[in-house]
């Protein structure tokens, strides 16, 4: 189901002014006064409005590093008084929350490991009530789209309005290049559910290597987003915290210009014009996809039927095995994604299953 929010467009938040794409950059955590300044200087000198920086560090295993904690926030009021920038830090817990509105930091976010307790998203909600303060909330660890509408929805119903999101990716058991597989499927529903909510891309976690940052943010654009969170540090190799995913402010310049920004519309007529024809084309394409599901399922009903007959199970491992591998092949052999060949059918599958299991136990 689509939703409905009323959230501030970015452009009156008051934090960003540079035309493109939105950025929040700075180191994964603030380590000491003069690392922030010097990064902070580097980032202003190439025209980043937003100041990010980690003050409270949610590590894994205990003993790692757990950022500076409240002495840091002096920092990001140098960078605010001395540099003109604005600054945004981590939250996971009421006491962060009202340090960080003491302090005057500019923009909250929300990290992966509190988005997916409600809890205390519940408690930062109750914490910011009253308040005027811009709020991103990213994705929670596991791939749960409700429970990060939700979170949404708690800051929501506590009366702000500065709210959006951030992609950072999922965490994933299976081989990948990424170490947060980015899952842009679920990204792209809660676009269409909330069009409207401001979206950035978070490169460092999604890749967790900085080879992959340029391309996951050019992929960000691409699909629309509104703009980026990525880790940069004056010197990533002596990082107390995620070194592999930070960029020096160099490479992140770099980075930046050559981003390509593309418009979400197009002037041109005749441009409309190719894709309203190719869009119905594709329009025409679904129909029949669906007749054919169709088609299917009531095969699969009929096929259902015999088995409950002859008492037979509804897995057949080999057969299914067979069916996926030539599907594979032919998919392959077509010029087509096996990755995408494995899901659609899977799903297929899945669904002729659950057919089958009604006919069979007469539910």
């Amino acid at each position: 189901m689509n939703g409905h929010l009323e959230i501030l467009p970015l452009k009156e938040w008051g934090l960003f002014t540079e035309p493109g794409p939105c950025v929040l950059a700075g180191p994964c955590s603030a380590e000491t006064e003069e690392q922030v300044m010097d990064t902070a200087m580097q980032l202003k000198s190439i025209g980043v409005d937003v100041f990010r920086a980690g003050i409270w560090k949610p590590r894994t295993h205990p003993g790692s590093f757990e950022g500076v904690g409240t002495s840091g926030l002096s920092w990001l009021r140098r960078v605010q008084e001395e540099l003109g920038m604005k600054t945004a830090v981590e939250v996971a817990c009421r006491e962060h929350v009202e340090a960080c509105l003491e302090a005057g930091v500019d923009l909250l976010w929300i990290g992966a490991r509190t988005t997916v307790n409600p809890f205390l998203v519940q408690e930062i909600a109750d914490a910011l009530e009253g308040s005027d303060k811009a709020v991103l909330v990213k994705n929670p660890l596991a791939q749960d789209l409700e429970l990060w509408i939700g979170a949404v929805e708690r800051l929501h119903e506590a009366g702000l309005r500065k709210i959006g999101v951030i992609h950072r990716g999922f965490p994933s058991a299976e081989p990948a290049p990424y170490r947060n597989p980015p899952q842009w499927k679920t990204v792209i529903e809660m676009r269409r559910r909330y069009p409207d909510l401001p979206m950035f891309c978070d490169p460092s976690h999604i890749a967790g290597c900085r080879d992959y940052i340029a391309d996951l943010s050019q992929n960000a654009m691409d699909l629309g987003f509104d703009g980026l969170m990525v880790e940069v540090h004056r010197d990533p190799s002596c990082a107390w915290s995620d070194a592999g995913q930070q960029l020096t402010p160099a490479a992140f310049q770099d980075m930046l210009e050559h981003l390509e920004v593309r418009s979400v519309d197009t002037d041109s007529a005749a441009l409309k014009d190719d894709i309203h024809v190719l869009r119905a084309k594709i329009d025409a394409i679904d129909d029949e996809l669906l007749r054919l599901l169709q088609e299917r399922m009531e095969v699969s009903a009929r096929i259902g039927q015999c088995k409950k007959a002859g008492n037979i199970t509804i897995l057949q491992t080999s057969r299914w095995d067979e069916v996926l591998s030539k599907m594979v092949a032919d998919g392959k052999a077509s010029g087509l994604d096996e990755k995408m060949i494995v899901e659609i059918f899977s799903a297929i599958h899945e669904a002729s299953i659950r057919v089958q299991n009604k006919i069979i136990s007469g539910r």
